[in-house]
């Protein structure tokens, strides 16, 4: 996968809605997806460490498509799910997805160990699927096509850096001068 035939330069940090919007919503309704840069993946017999080579990498994050399921065992322990599904609005404030945050644990359900891996989970809602009467009396010609918006997601995998630290953000020129000020008492002046 590391071989993705993208111009210099280039890198792929998609937002939630892009995420939704321009890739699973394209890959649920068999929409080409140009570059098609998202492999398709079953997640699950992969502990998160084995996604290098697998899964799209950029940075320190995999993404991938996986089959929907309830099951989230593999090899050496589970993902277990972190609170509600959080809604994704489009910029036209329409509900375009939803997301849902996993932690892996190693060993066996329930008792295994908390690790550092978090997993993003990207679906589409039902409602997406649910179409007007006017929509459907203009495609009434056309051949019915159902798309099942429940059996796809996209998997925003990565190693959350635990080392203890809260994570300090970069000072400015001006705030590290500021900040100096605070020495003068320090320094001797001649007289």
């Amino acid at each position: 996968m590391a071989d993705i035939n993208l111009p210099p330069g280039f890198r792929f940090y998609p937002t939630d809605e892009e995420l939704v919007v321009h890739f699973l919503h394209r890959k649920v309704t068999l929409l080409p997806c140009h570059p098609d840069v998202i492999p398709d993946l079953d997640l699950y017999p992969y502990d998160p460490w084995e996604l290098d080579g697998k899964a799209m990498v950029e940075g320190d994050k995999w993404f991938y498509y996986s089959r929907r399921t309830n099951k989230r065992i593999t090899g050496n322990g589970y993902w277990k799910p972190l609170g509600v599904d959080e809604q994704i609005f489009s910029t036209a404030n329409k509900l375009v997805g939803l997301k849902k945050y996993y932690v892996f644990y190693m060993g066996k359900p329930p008792s295994g160990s908390k690790t550092n891996w978090v997993m993003q989970e990207y679906k589409l809602p039902d409602s997406i699927g649910s179409t007007s009467s006017s929509a459907s009396r203009s495609t009434s010609r056309r051949p019915k096509f159902k798309a099942d918006f429940t059996k796809w997601v996209i998997c925003r995998v990565h190693e959350h850096a635990d080392d203890g630290h809260e994570e300090e953000a970069e000072l400015s020129y001006l705030d590290e001068v500021f900040l100096s000020l605070d020495d003068l008492d320090e320094i001797s002046f001649p007289k």
